[in-house]
């Protein structure tokens, strides 16, 4: 058997104004932007280099707006992602090194909290799994 995780609806108020944040501050890459019905309007982002996209819109979810959170970002370097997204606008809370993991923080416009996390260096990974064993 195969699964895989390709696509997570986040909740919004606002598609349009969700839309240009996703893809102005964030830089996703706009993949669609569809009404297949009456009501349903559907818009597929994808974060940079990621197999996995998110979908915001109408008519698709009972979710309350900005009720999603802990969706992560894994980026292989943490100062250089946060230094662009805070140039592009994005307001991107302080580095907290959690034992060697880097976490960052961030909220959309509707208040869907994600975490960016730094990819964990192989020796920590090491040493975080010899911890469980």
């Amino acid at each position: 058997m195969e699964m895989r995780l390709e696509v997570v609806q986040v909740p919004v108020a606002d598609v349009d104004r969700a839309k240009a944040f996703y893809t102005e501050k964030l830089g996703f890459v706009l993949d669609h932007d569809v009404e297949h019905i009456p009501g349903m309007r559907v818009v597929q982002l994808t974060p940079p280099g990621s197999a996995a996209s998110i979908v915001i819109g109408t008519g698709m979810t009972s979710m309350v707006p900005g009720s999603l959170e802990g969706l992560q970002l894994v980026v292989p370097d943490m100062d250089t992602t946060r230094t662009e997204l805070l140039a592009r606008g994005a307001g991107i809370s302080e580095v907290q090194d959690m034992g060697g993991v880097l976490f960052a923080y961030f909220s959309d416009p509707d208040g869907n909290r994600w975490v960016i996390q730094g990819a964990i260096p192989p020796g920590i990974r090491d040493a975080h799994l010899q911890d469980q064993a």
